[in-house]
C-alpha cells in the first residue's frame, strides 16, 4: 500500500486502545486494577464500545456456560441477514414442533404459528424467547444445526477464542460455552447495527397484539428501566450458568458495555453492572472522530464502472480519554490505496486510520471500506473514458 501523505492530530486518551480481540490475547486471566466492582461475579468485563478499551476485567476470557447471552448471537445472525437484504423484518416465519417444544423461557409458539421477523426478534430480545430463537434458526438455515454452524463459523471470524456454540438458545448442553470476552465481542458487533436497540432496549411490548389472546412481554433485563442510558442487551439464567448479562449504556456520545457471568441472584448482577457503569461514566468520556460510513477520503478506481470511490468508516469511530486529561500524546494518520483495480467488493479493505504515539507505537488500526461495490467497467465504457479525457486534454 502506498501512502500519498498523512494528517496528524493529536488526542487524548488514559488507556491504549485495543481491538476487543488484542485485548483478549493480553489481558487474559487479569482482574485490571485495584478495582473490585464485581467481586460476586465469577467472570466479568467493561469495554468502550467505539474502540474496544477495557475497562476492567475479572477472569475475563475464563469459558463459562453463557445461558440466554448465546442469543446475541442469534440476534447477530438475524440482523446480519436483515441488511444483506436475505431477510426482512415483515417475512413470515412458521413455527415447527421442536421449535414449539423449547422449554425454559418462550413465547408460548404453536406447531403451525406464523409471526413476523420483527415480533420474532421482539420475543427473543425482551422475553429470551427459546422458541421463538430456534424458529428463526430454522427459518434462516433450514435447520438449528445449520445455523449452529454459523453461529461458530461467525465467532471465529469475529476472534471469539474462547466460545463453542451447540444450539442457539443457551439451554443447558454439553460443550456450549463462552467467556466474558467473547461476549463482549459480539455484544460490541450487535451493536453496529443500528436497529437492535429498539427492540434490546424496549422494556415492555405485546404479541399477538389485535387477537383474542395478546402476549405481554416484559424485558428480563431490568436496567433497561431503572439506569439511565441502559438499552440492551440480553440477560441469561441457568442452574450451572447462574445469572448473567451482558448490558449496554450510552450517555454523551460514549457506549460502555458491561458482561457479568455466574453471578449468585439478579439483584447482585444488577447492582455490580451498576458499579462499573458508574465508574465508566464518571471517569471517561469520548472524543467522536468519524461517524458511521463517514467518508474519509476519496480514491481512483482503475477500469471501473465508476472512476472514483470514497473509502469509508465501517463503524462510529472514537477515541477515548480520561476526563480532565489534555490532548498532546496521540496521533491520526490516514493511509489509502492511490488506487485501487476493478472490481472491488464492499467488504474489502481499501485503507486504514492509525492511532499511535508519539513514539510511533500504533495502538489502534480501523479499517476503512468503499462505500459501494464498483463492478469492472466493459471496453466501451472505458474506450469512451479515455476518448473524452483525450478531448478533454485538447
Amino acid at each position: 500500500m502506498k501512502r500519498n501523505g498523512y494528517l496528524a492530530l493529536c488526542f487524548v486518551m488514559c488507556f491504549t486502545i485495543f481491538s476487543p480481540m488484542a485485548v483478549a490475547k493480553e489481558k487474559a486471566g487479569q482482574q485490571k486494577g485495584d478495582n473490585h466492582f464485581a467481586p460476586l461475579a465469577s467472570s466479568a468485563v467493561m469495554i468502550e464500545a467505539d474502540t474496544g478499551t477495557v475497562l476492567y476485567e475479572k477472569n475475563a476470557n475464563e469459558k463459562m456456560p453463557p445461558a440466554s447471552i448465546t442469543k446475541v448471537m442469534t440476534m447477530l445472525l438475524i440482523m446480519e441477514a436483515v441488511e444483506r437484504g436475505e431477510l426482512k423484518f415483515t417475512d413470515k416465519v412458521r413455527t415447527s414442533e421442536r421449535a414449539a417444544s423449547m422449554g425454559g423461557s418462550q413465547i408460548f409458539l404453536q406447531p403451525g404459528e406464523e409471526m413476523t421477523v420483527e415480533d420474532m426478534l421482539k420475543g427473543i430480545a425482551i422475553a429470551s424467547g427459546n422458541d421463538a430463537s430456534v424458529a428463526m434458526a430454522e427459518h434462516l438455515a433450514g435447520t438449528e444445526e445449520s445455523f449452529v454452524a454459523r453461529m461458530n463459523e461467525r465467532a471465529q471470524q469475529l476472534g471469539m477464542k474462547n466460545t463453542h456454540f451447540v444450539n442457539s438458545n443457551g439451554l443447558p448442553a454439553a460443550n456450549h460455552y463462552s467467556s466474558a470476552v467473547d461476549i463482549a465481542i459480539m455484544s460490541r458487533e450487535l451493536l453496529k447495527h443500528d436497529g437492535i436497540t429498539k427492540f434490546t432496549g424496549t422494556y415492555q411490548d405485546y404479541l399477538r397484539k389485535d387477537t383474542e389472546s395478546p402476549f405481554w412481554l416484559v424485558n428480563t433485563n431490568k436496567l433497561v428501566r431503572f439506569y439511565e442510558g441502559v438499552d440492551g442487551l440480553k440477560t441469561g439464567y441457568t442452574g450451572e450458568a447462574k445469572y448473567c448479562l451482558t448490558a449496554t449504556a450510552k450517555r454523551n456520545n460514549m457506549r460502555v458495555i458491561a458482561v457479568v457471568m455466574g453471578e449468585p441472584d439478579v439483584k447482585t448482577r444488577n447492582n455490580e453492572v451498576s458499579t462499573m457503569f458508574n465508574y465508566a461514566f464518571t471517569h471517561f468520556q469520548v472524543t467522536p472522530m468519524y461517524k458511521k460510513g463517514e467518508a474519509v477520503r476519496a480514491l481512483v478506481v482503475d477500469k471501473g464502472q465508476k472512476p472514483q470511490i470514497n473509502a469509508v468508516t465501517p463503524h462510529a469511530v472514537s477515541l477515548l480519554m480520561k476526563k480532565g486529561e489534555s490532548a498532546d500524546i496521540f496521533q491520526k494518520e490516514i493511509v489509502i490505496n492511490e488506487a485501487v483495480h476493478a472490481p472491488i467488493a464492499k467488504d474489502q479493505v481499501i485503507g486504514h486510520i492509525f492511532i499511535r504515539t508519539k513514539d510511533g507505537k500504533e495502538v489502534n488500526r480501523i479499517d476503512l471500506f468503499p462505500e459501494d461495490q464498483v463492478d469492472k467497467a466493459n471496453m466501451w465504457e472505458i474506450l469512451k473514458r479515455t476518448t473524452k479525457s483525450v478531448l478533454i486534454s485538447y
